[in-house]
């Protein structure tokens, strides 16, 4: 959904009781998910910050259908679960986050299969991401080393990126005669155009270092490898420590504000402010202001 049908939605939150919502094909996790069942992926929660890692190291990471089955009934799961502050999403293992969608799921003769309808085709890697799957709470990923093509699902939906020093980022779609379409676009929203571009256009023949991507502002930290986890389950651990409303409905804000015009976000504010709004959490953060009790805020 874009941002001007989600401004429409809150619009309509605000005016009164929410509309039914319509029955999707995507699959759905119940509170109670069974952790049991997942394959692909590892999920925990605790103290209200879940964390998701992709769980195929031998295979870089890279998603197939089932993974992609798993990461939407969890993202499902997360938005249900009002125990969950904020998410966490990181790679096992040191050497990729993800390295796109596995190429031996792919059937194929003689190396090459092309089959495709303009009208019908849903890419796989579209149910990846929290957005996509309309769950709006704060996302960081944790870069835990290559992060290429269709890992850009997750990071191009994520709110903050981290990355350990070794991770790197490129776009290998062009490479293997495939036009880079979806992937791109979604990392326009962390990457100034000229870098987008030359990411897509170079494929295989370069890759922006987590230095680089620090300098242009795909990341906002660069740490060791070994402080990785850390350092993304302490950012997550803040946002999660703050009343939730507030923190959702600031980032929602936003997101809108990068696709709506200035007016056009500034005639919304109104009903984002109305949404996470009440006389408890002022009250909350009254009490937290009253106590004297300060923050010793980390300076990066």
């Amino acid at each position: 959904m874009g941002v001007l049908g989600q401004v429409a939605i809150v619009r309509a939150f605000a005016a009164g009781p929410p509309p039914p919502v319509a029955p999707t094909d995507r699959p759905v996790a119940s509170r109670a998910m069974d952790l049991s069942t997942l394959t692909t992926i590892r999920y925990v929660a605790a103290d209200g910050v879940a964390t998701i890692t992709l769980e195929r190291p031998d295979h870089y990471n890279a998603f197939t259908t089932a993974m992609c089955d798993e990461m939407a009934a969890t993202w499902a799961h997360v938005r249900s679960d009002d125990s969950v502050r904020a998410v966490v999403v990181t790679g096992s293992g040191e050497k990729a986050f993800c390295t796109g969608i596995d190429r031996s799921e792919v059937p194929a003769d003689d190396g090459v299969e092309f089959s495709f309808d303009p009208l019908t085709y849903r890419d796989p890697g579209g149910r990846l991401g929290p957005r996509s799957n309309e769950c709006w709470k704060p996302v960081i990923a944790a870069i835990n080393g290559m992060a290429c093509g269709g890992a850009f699902y997750l990071l191009g939906e994520a709110d903050i990126l981290v990355a350990a020093d070794h991770a790197t980022f490129f776009d290998p779609h062009v490479t293997y005669g495939m036009p880079a379409v979806f992937e791109p676009a979604l990392m326009l929203q962390h990457m100034p155009f000229g870098e987008v571009m030359r990411m897509t256009l170079l494929g295989n023949h370069e890759r922006i270092s987590a230095a680089r991507a620090l300098e242009i502002g795909l990341v906002t930290e660069v740490v060791p490898a070994a402080a990785l986890a850390t350092t993304a389950q302490r950012i997550a651990a803040a946002i999660a420590s703050q009343p939730p409303a507030a923190v959702q409905a600031s980032l929602r804000s936003l997101w809108a504000a990068r696709e709506l015009t200035r007016s056009q976000m500034l005639d919304a504010g109104n009903t984002f402010l109305n949404l996470a709004m009440s006389k408890e959490a002022l009250a909350e953060g009254q009490a937290v202001f009253a106590s004297g009790q300060r923050i010793d805020p980390k300076i990066r």
